[in-house]
């Protein structure tokens, strides 16, 4: 049985989902998907902590799925813009479990990945999945993939 790594990049997921389709991701959905492909090792959700008891009541359900939660604080920046990007530490999880397992799942259309999809599959030899939502997934990462999953039907969550 395959063992696999999963690394679910929560700001890109609900922001992508949430513009194409008007809903959210069905984390549920994306577990059961990636169960049917083998064993899944280690689960990792990348999410932004603003303290809000929504979020942290979705987070738990992320927990209860079987992801570790990661959060990084939510900085408002003078200008009004915000920062809470989780590339570094994706990409640091993703090298750490790259030698351990036979597939690399990333749920992000973030093109910023794409670099390290081919790393990872021409030095450990796995299997790259990507999940992203069809025409905000960066081309760059789906050609990087070993394959690549639309996020569409069942992998929705209709209020």
């Amino acid at each position: 049985m395959k063992k696999i790594a999963v690394f679910a990049d929560v700001q890109n997921l609900y922001y992508t989902v949430r513009h194409a389709y008007s809903c959210h991701f069905h984390y549920s959905a994306f577990w059961q998907s990636v169960s049917a492909e083998g064993e899944i090792v280690e689960a990792n959700a990348y999410a932004i902590d603003r303290g809000d008891p929504r979020q942290q009541q979705f987070q738990q359900i992320l927990r209860n799925l079987g992801f570790n939660v990661k959060l990084k604080p939510f900085i408002q920046r003078s200008d009004g813009s915000a920062k809470g990007d989780w590339d570094v530490g994706i990409t640091i999880d993703v090298l750490d479990a790259a030698p351990r397992v036979d597939m690399v799942v990333l749920g992000s259309g973030d093109g910023d990945f794409d670099l390290l999809l081919e790393r990872v599959a021409q030095a450990h030899g796995v299997e790259t999945l990507v999940y992203g939502v069809p025409g905000l997934t960066a081309q760059s990462l789906i050609r990087a993939a070993t394959r690549y999953q639309p996020i569409e039907g069942n992998l929705l969550l209709r209020s």
